[in-house]
C-alpha cells in the first residue's frame, strides 16, 4: 500500500517536501521516495545548529542521495522551550509553532505542496489516532502524507537490513530519538562530542545543570 500512496502523489507532482529527521523512519522514507521524484527537498529541523555529530550524518545523506536540495530549519519545539525559558532566558514574544505551521511555511516556500512525513501507527496512541482521521484519504491531510503510517518497526528494520542502510544515531538503548535535554543524550555527547555539548550550552546555558547534577549524584 505504502508504493500506491506514493504513487498518487507522484501521479500529481514530481516534486514533494520531505521531513528528515535523520532518524530510521525518515530515512527509509527517502530512500523509498528518491527514484521517484525529481525534486526533493529535504528539511531538517534543528534543536542548536552546527552539531558536528549531526553535519556527519547530513553529509551521509546529501553524499547517498545527491539530487536532494537539504535545508535547516529551527526545530517548532523551540519556541516552547525558548518562550518558557527552559535552561535559558525566558523570551514571552517568541510565537508558538506547532509542525504543521512549519510545513505551511516551507510548502510556501519552495512552492511545493505534498509534504512526506514518516510517522506510523506504531509510534504510539496519540499518531495512532492522528493517522486514523486520515486512512480513509490515503493518509494525506492539507498535502501531509504519511506512506508508512502502517508499517511496523519491524517492517523498518528489514528494509534496513534489505537496503543496506546504517543504523541511525543513538544515544542511549531507548527508543532513538532527537538531540534533547536528557541525560542520555547529554552523557552520550559528554563521551562521545564534548565539542557538541559545549556548542549546546552557548545556546542553552543552564543546560550545563544536566550532567553537573548527575556527576555529583555519582559522587
Amino acid at each position: 500500500m505504502t508504493y500506491s500512496y506514493i504513487g498518487l502523489v507522484r501521479q500529481n507532482t514530481d516534486g514533494v517536501l520531505l521531513f528528515l529527521s535523520l532518524g530510521k523512519d525518515s530515512l527509509v522514507l527517502l530512500d523509498i521516495i528518491y527514484p521517484k521524484f525529481n525534486r526533493i527537498v529535504c528539511v531538517f529541523m534543528y534543536f542548536v545548529k552546527g552539531l558536528e555529530h549531526i553535519e556527519r550524518w547530513i553529509g551521509w545523506v546529501k553524499a547517498k542521495y545527491p539530487k536532494i536540495e537539504f535545508v535547516q530549519v529551527p526545530h517548532w519545539n523551540l519556541t516552547y522551550i525558548l518562550r518558557g525559558g527552559m535552561y535559558c532566558v525566558p523570551n514571552p514574544r517568541v510565537k508558538l509553532l506547532k509542525l504543521a505551521d512549519v510545513v505551511k511555511a516551507m510548502q510556501l516556500k519552495y512552492g511545493i505542496y505534498y509534504t512526506f512525513l514518516g510517522m506510523k501507527k506504531a509510534d504510539g496512541m496519540n499518531r495512532r489516532l492522528m493517522l486514523k482521521g486520515y486512512e480513509a484519504n490515503g493518509y494525506e491531510n492539507n498535502g501531509m502524507c504519511y506512506p508508512l503510517a502502517d508499517w511496523t518497526q519491524k517492517d523498518v528494520l528489514s528494509y534496513m537490513k534489505q537496503h543496506n542502510l546504517p543504523e541511525p544515531l543513538r544515544y542511549s538503548l531507548k527508543a532513538s530519538s532527537g538531540v534533547g535535554f536528557n541525560l542520555d543524550c547529554m552523557l552520550w555527547l559528554e563521551k562521545n562530542y564534548p565539542q557538541d555539548l559545549q556548542r549546546i550550552y552557548k545556546v542553552f546555558p543552564l543546560s550545563e545543570r544536566i550532567l553537573w547534577e548527575y556527576h555529583n549524584k555519582q559522587n
